[in-house]
């Protein structure tokens, strides 16, 4: 079971590697270093295997409530990060090759760089803001704060 303080902990990495990344792809040469590559793989194995421990520890369980508003939520939850998945998939695709970075077009890739971390940023708001404090208000608090 993750505790609160780890997902915030998950969620802060993501954002710090999205703020890394999106300094170091405004150099055309900088994309083409193995740095960039490697933290460029790094934020997108942190986002997803975020995404997959939350669809495992959070929604599950709440799907299996009986309070339809919570169902409800969680499903919304869970489709987003279907969602987010499938973008991942193509973006990764499209601007990868062999487990480093092809970039063929370097203004594309800043621009589709920058809607996947608004769309990764406006998702960890929203876990925050919205989630997070739902599954607070389940349980009453514990020692150790678990999430799920």
């Amino acid at each position: 079971m993750l505790s609160f303080d780890e997902l915030y902990d998950e969620n802060h990495k993501i954002s710090e590697l999205s703020k890394v990344l999106s300094h170091l792809i405004q150099d055309r040469l900088l994309c083409d270093t193995s740095i960039t590559s490697n933290l460029f793989f790094q934020y997108i194995e942190h986002v997803k295997h975020h995404l997959n421990v939350e669809e495992r520890e959070i929604y599950q369980p709440l799907l299996m409530s009986s309070d339809n508003k919570i169902k409800n939520i969680a499903n919304q939850f869970l489709s987003g990060s279907g969602e987010i998945k499938r973008v991942l998939r193509q973006y990764t695709k499209r601007w990868s090759k062999k487990n480093s970075l092809w970039i063929k077009d370097h203004r594309l890739f800043i621009q589709e760089s920058r809607d996947i971390f608004t769309l990764v940023d406006a998702r960890i708001i929203n876990e925050t803001e919205r989630l997070y404090p739902l599954i607070r208000n389940l349980d009453p608090p514990t020692e150790s704060r678990k999430a799920a």
